[in-house]
């Protein structure tokens, strides 16, 4: 084999594994934790698809009350695995979305194929953390099929004014949370939400335990455990989702 293509298949490899480097650490770093695979298994209680998005759906009623949830950024969908488990075993479908490369921003419109699988529910409600909630509040803002909105540690951006639009409206945040701290949620609510949206403090959570992927860098030290800002959080959303139950 000549000097050349000796050069040019070290050029190929450097270049392919400098491309997996970016990749491993840069747009995807946050893996779900070890122990969300028993949130993604069907049993008697929930009935969990994960192709081609991850589906919670209560095994024992036909579900008419809809979640559709945009992840955080660069976060692993089965991250929220625990947290869809807990509110479909309430009797409530959850989809949450799978996005090129983990970012909604990619992927604003990909509810709609959400909406159009499933006739049978007659209420939908947009959810999502961090960016990803920004996103869900984007295709809520210009959507009518959208009947609420659940944020968590989350805001719209300042295109998606919904201040003056009909919609029921849940914002959950943490008191720890560095990268969402309360008084921005608050301000921005207050600025680009319906006066009627609900505002639930956790006292002692931070931003990354609203999923379930570890750390994050720039957050808060959460003074509670994972479980219960999860339970608190899932307290908050099925509280509000009532409101759509015949």
């Amino acid at each position: 084999m000549s000097n050349k293509w000796i050069v040019r298949g070290l050029l190929i490899a450097t270049v392919a594994l400098g491309a997996f480097y970016a990749y491993d650490n840069f747009v995807s770093p946050f893996r779900s934790a070890p122990d969300v695979v028993g949130s993604m298994l069907t049993d008697e209680v929930v009935v969990v698809s994960t192709t081609p998005r991850l589906t919670f759906r209560p095994a024992d009623n036909e579900p008419t009350v809809g979640v559709i949830f945009y992840t955080g950024a660069r976060v692993d969908p089965d991250a929220y695995a625990p947290l869809a488990r807990q509110v479909a075993q309430e009797g409530y479908l959850v989809v949450v979305v799978k996005h090129p490369f983990n970012f909604a921003v990619l992927g604003v419109s990909a509810a709609g194929d959400v909406l159009l699988e499933y006739p049978e529910i007659s209420s939908w409600i947009m959810a999502g953390h961090s960016l990803g909630g920004a996103m869900a509040a984007e295709f809520a803002e210009r959507n009518q099929r959208i009947s609420g909105l659940i944020l968590l540690a989350s805001y719209p951006g300042d295109s998606s004014n919904l201040a003056f639009r009909n919609l029921n409206t849940l914002v959950v945040y943490a008191s720890e949370d560095g990268l969402a701290p309360p008084a921005a949620i608050e301000q921005k609510a207050a600025d680009l939400l319906p006066k009627t949206t609900e505002l639930v403090l956790i006292p002692g959570g931070n931003h990354a335990q609203f999923g379930s992927y570890g750390p994050q860098v720039g957050d808060g030290f959460a003074s509670i455990t994972r479980d219960e800002q999860q339970a608190a959080t899932v307290k908050a959303i099925v509280g509000f989702l009532r409101q759509y139950r015949s």
